[in-house]
């Protein structure tokens, strides 16, 4: 739904552009070591930082959440009173803008400049339908979620692809500057500063000196990574050799998670390919294409070579098409055309050579087979549920221990027509039972049969329940599971027998070695990936002592939650080797061998080190590549003088020995990183290696390595993935344009702190406009009539004042709690919108005109000080515009509190939840009586009498302290056992009937406010004193003439029982002569 009127977001923009002004004039976020002889300094310092975002299109609102972490984070540091650092930079490494420029020079040469497209008829677009074309892009894939693959309206055309040009067209970029963009330097120069510009309308508290763009169009950054990887290669950290990684064939090169438009966080799938040799007569067309004494073989990729002592069959699909190709040790390979891609790349087969034949599912169905360490003879036989894109298109069947096995292999015997329709003969079917070869506790020596009998499974086609019986079985089976068949192995676990028994059918020249991809990964050129053995530059993330570093640094930084350390941990069992060098793309050099470059992630992971000194040794400017120290000056021993501590000081060194000393007293008084935040799903990747660098660089200063870490889950717009596809997808700048900065970041702090996925709600957002700008207005207009408000000291404070102070400062406590957490939906909640309600109650109780005005002012102060981390251009707005403070609202600081009054604290909420009993109550006066079988007309009571109780009668005091017994000692109260025990007491016999209600009762208070307020039997404070206090409050809010308060020793039987300590009853009189208790 559209909004009525702009008017409330103008204004809290045009505040936002008045306060980002006097910010700009001020140079917020500016900040410098305050150490001056001592490199270590002694003030107290925050540094955290953001993985600095990839440069091919505008930061969308997926950014933003994860960057607001840090943002409102580094606020409420500085206002704490820390020296407080938060730097960005931004991403140029990798493939993406070497791909998107590249693709757009193509088409300017094919189609032409502007270029002339062909339509859905094969025909060439003119000029006049651009922009019915224009319309139409709703995929803008630079910006686009990395998880996503799918087409637009464009993609889905003739073509079969978005064009470039028209990418370009969407972010705004007119058509006569599109052709720069062919250059990649284009890219550096054009979105970087437009992310700047974002951020600082965002109002984000950054230290802009120290910014930069990455890549050796920025020869001092390129100087430092070139420095980072030598260091790491002298260390023993990056080794060369032949590796399985995936990789691009269009490219030429390894293909990592950053250069990847589909399968981020995908690695490659080690397979046994254990081979099955066909006996003859072979089938055609291989018996007229092979040679007399060829081997050929079925090749099927399997994860579990401990189970091939059980093979009965083997499965191929009849329909699909298989490709016979000779491998490097001229044996002949039966298999598909996919699996053939990848065997090209590792060392398998030459994937150029010619096919020896090509064969039908279904001629091969039938051919004998013999299988390695089974039967000498098996056969060929046909299961439909087999995939050409997974493995071989050709599995190997253990039916004693594959649920999908035994079924399909039970329907080949029950069902002669399939039989038939094949041609599959009873001999090479009927003879063949499943192998026992595995013990599983409770699923026996045949799990498959055991679990499919208990599940009754009826067929193969029972595809739900075999899901489920094979998730059953297989975890099982490897963790559980001991080996039955005879020789060596027998008694051997199956996770200790797996790989030795891998290696011996390699050695027999059983199996070989064989990976793909475990998921489909496209690259960013558009083509799928395979893996290949190259020859290439590894960081050795699986060296054990490396790994056992990086888990003990793991155990000392600050995580916020249990499932990002799961995560972590996880991601450390099973890294290995991670490729840091490529042939394409932008970035550094590696300084010992320059025709490769150093791929994004692997330049990523020690950059925040570079961001302490920067604006040092580089320059202030975004490209300012003229600092104070000449590029031909930052040697390796610079560099090591810089970063490491016992380094000595270059005696040869040409740069200013100042200008030295200030750039290694930046690094040492900042580091380490406090604090860095990130979408969850780099913990698999950029975080995992962000710790082992930090390791390898300062492997004996581990007061250097990282700090905190928080994670996030990825951001739904109004409950649904973001997608430029569906049209639900939003801009930093859209989000600006629509909300302005402040009620987009209150939306943000609003919109989730878990790991999971966090929601972006417009109307939360539209709530947000029209609650910042009621309270500025209510600011301007009580400050602007004081003389309303009540005057009077501290000492003269009513029980009224005390409360909304003890409140307040109660709020100030818990949202100081919540932002340390970093729960910011939590800090928000009582830092903003509980405070409000503060205001609210504390109005009601005393009158909009009895309010106090140095507690209202205390108040606007407070409010705008709590809630400066997440709305700071309102918070400064109150603070320097309406209040005049000379200071700014975050040098002021994080307000000082006295220490909360509990009693104060308890009796005011009592007085606030009492109210609102009592408004229930009357609203329920007199309803339901009748007389003559008619409702009485119910007149409005004049009169009312408060009865409060002291103590408890003496039965319901022996049931609670029972129950607060029981709750110590087993946490949870059991009605059952409960019942039997009190009904031993004998002073509750004479009770019994009210005994359970009473004991319900008081398990729902458990419920409402935890079991000590409600298994307490006196309250803490003088119940009469303060209902006294707030009588003439009573009063107005029930609209009452007369109100008095009586103890409840005074009162009938059912009132004295409904009555206890803390909870007051009221009843109700429509005149002096007939009350009636309600």
């Amino acid at each position: 739904m559209e909004r009525k009127s702009n008017l409330k977001v103008s204004f809290l923009k045009s505040v936002e552009e008045d306060i980002q002004k006097l910010w700009e004039e001020e140079n917020m976020g500016q900040a410098n070591s305050n150490s001056t002889g001592d490199v270590k300094g002694s003030t107290k310092k925050f540094f955290t930082c953001f993985p600095y975002p990839y440069m091919n299109g505008r930061l969308h609102l997926g950014h933003t959440f994860s960057l607001s972490k840090c943002e409102f984070m580094i606020r409420f540091k500085k206002m704490q009173g820390y020296e407080a650092l938060f730097p960005f930079g931004f991403h140029c490494t990798g493939m993406p803008i070497k791909v998107c420029a590249d693709k757009l020079s193509r088409e300017i040469q094919v189609y032409g400049n502007p270029p002339i497209f062909p339509n859905e008829d094969g025909n060439m677009d003119e000029g006049g339908d651009r922009n019915d074309r224009q319309a139409d892009v709703e995929e803008e894939v630079i910006i686009k979620d990395k998880s996503k693959g799918k087409k637009s309206k464009t993609a889905a055309k003739s073509t079969g692809h978005v064009y470039q040009w028209d990418i370009m067209q969407s972010l705004g970029i007119p058509d006569e500057k599109i052709p720069l963009f062919a250059e990649p330097a284009q890219w550096l120069e054009f979105f970087p500063p437009l992310a700047v510009k974002d951020l600082k309308r965002m109002g984000i508290y950054v230290d802009w000196r120290r910014s930069f763009i990455t890549t050796d169009a920025n020869p001092y950054y390129d100087s430092f990574v070139r420095w980072q990887f030598k260091t790491l290669k002298e260390r023993g950290k990056i080794k060369f050799g032949k590796r399985y990684t995936i990789f691009s064939i269009v490219d030429q090169q390894p293909c990592m998670d950053h250069d990847r438009a589909s399968g981020e966080g995908v690695g490659p799938q080690e397979y046994t390919l254990v081979k099955l040799q066909l006996q003859e007569p072979y089938p055609e067309p291989l018996k007229s294409k092979v040679k007399k004494d060829d081997k050929i073989f079925l090749v099927c990729a399997t994860l579990r070579p401990e189970t091939m002592w059980g093979q009965t069959n083997c499965w191929v699909h009849p329909d699909i098409l298989y490709v016979a190709m000779r491998n490097n040790l001229n044996e002949i390979f039966i298999g598909t055309q996919r699996c053939f891609r990848n065997m090209g790349f590792q060392d398998i087969l030459d994937s150029g050579a010619p096919a020896v034949a090509t064969i039908r599912g279904t001629n091969l169905i039938g051919t004998a087979l013999t299988a390695p360490l089974s039967h000498k003879t098996v056969y060929v036989l046909p299961m439909l549920t087999i995939k050409a894109t997974k493995g071989t298109g050709i599995v190997t069947s253990v039916p004693s221990d594959s649920p999908d096995d035994y079924a399909a292999l039970t329907d080949l015997k029950k069902k002669k027509a399939l039989r038939e329709k094949y041609g599959v003969t009873d001999e090479m079917v009927l003879p063949y039972e499943p192998i026992p070869i595995i013990r599983i506790p409770d699923l026996g020596d045949l799990a498959a049969v055991t679990v499919c009998e208990e599940m009754k499974i009826q067929s193969q086609n029972d595809t739900e329940k075999l899901r489920e019986a094979k998730e059953k079985i297989y975890l099982r089976g490897f963790y559980e599971g001991v080996m039955i068949v005879e020789g060596k192995y027998s008694g051997w676990k199956v996770q200790d027998c797996k790989k030795p028994i891998q290696q011996d059918m390699i050695e027999a020249g059983e199996a070989i070695l064989y990976y793909e991809p475990e998921k489909m990964i496209m690259s960013r050129s558009g083509d799928e990936c395979v893996v290949a053995l190259c020859d290439q530059w590894y960081l050795d993330y699986g060296d054990q002592e490396w790994k056992s570093e990086a888990r003990a640094s793991l155990n000392q930084i600050k995580l916020y939650h249990d499932e990002v350390k799961k995560n972590f941990e996880a991601t450390l069992d099973w890294i290995r080797e991670h490729a840091c060098s490529r042939l394409y793309g932008l970035g550094s050099r590696l300084p010992w061998d320059e025709t490769w470059l150093i791929e994004s992630l692997s330049d990523s992971t020690i950059y925040m080190a570079y961001y302490t000194i920067k604006h040092v040794i580089q320059g202030e400017g975004l490209y300012e590549h003229g600092g104070s120290v000449p590029l031909e000056h930052l040697t390796n021993e610079v560099w090591d003088y810089i970063f490491f501590l016992d380094s000595k000081y270059p005696s040869d060194s040409q740069i200013d020995k100042e200008i030295l000393e200030r750039a290694r007293r930046e690094f040492q008084f900042w580091y380490p990183v406090d604090l860095r935040t990130s979408g969850k799903d780099l913990v698999q990747n950029h975080l995992t290696y962000f710790i082992y660098n930090h390791i390898a660089i300062w492997p004996t200063e581990p007061e250097k390595w990282p700090k905190g870490i928080r994670a996030n889950g990825h951001l739904l717009l109004n409950s649904e993935k973001m997608s430029k596809s569906t049209g639900n997808f939003m801009t930093l700048n859209d989000a600006m344009d629509t909300f302005g900065a402040d009620a987009m970041r209150l939306c943000l702090a609003d919109s989730g702190d878990s790991i999971e996925d966090a929601n972006f709600l417009v109307a939360v957002a539209d709530s947000a406009i029209l609650r910042l700008y009621t309270f500025l207005e209510w600011i301007k207009d009580i400050t602007g009539d004081t003389n309303s408000l009540r005057q009077a000291a501290a000492p003269e404070f009513e029980f009224q004042d005390s409360y909304f102070v003890n409140l307040m400062n109660s709020l100030i406590a818990q949202s100081e709690i919540h932002y340390e957490k970093m729960e910011f939906k939590e800090a928000l909640r009582t830092s903003f919108f509980e405070m409000q309600s503060a205001r609210d109650t504390y109005r009601e109780l005393v009158g909009p005109n009895n309010m106090l005005s140095s507690l209202v002012l205390l108040f606007i102060e407070t409010q705008a000080l709590i809630l400066a981390p997440v709305c700071p251009h309102i918070s400064e707005y109150i603070w320097r515009r309406i209040l005049k403070k000379e200071d700014g609202v975050m040098s002021h600081g994080w307000p000082k509190v006295a220490e909360v009054d509990k009693i104060v604290l308890s009796s005011g909420d009592y007085v606030v939840q009492t109210v609102h009993h009592f408004r229930v109550r009357l609203s329920t006066f007199g309803k339901g009586r009748k007389k003559g079988g008619k409702p009485i007309p119910v007149t409005k009571p004049t009169e009312g009498t408060i009865w409060v109780a002291k103590t408890y009668p003496q039965w319901q005091f022996i049931i609670l302290d029972r129950l607060m017994k029981e709750w110590k000692e087993l946490h949870v109260i059991d009605n059952k056992k409960m019942a039997i025990a009190l009904a031993q007491i004998p002073e509750l016999k004479k009770h019994q009937k009210k005994v359970m209600p009473f004991v319900q009762k008081a398990k729902e208070r458990i419920d409402l406010v935890g079991p000590d307020l409600a298994l307490k039997t006196t309250v803490d404070f003088d119940e009469v004193d303060v209902l006294q206090k707030n009588l003439a409050y009573f009063k107005s809010s029930l609209d009452l003439n007369t109100l008095v308060i009586r103890l409840v020793e005074e009162a009938d039987d059912i009132v004295k029982e409904d009555c206890c300590p803390g909870a007051p009853l009221i009843s109700f009189a429509e005149s002096p002569s007939s009350p009636t208790s309600c």
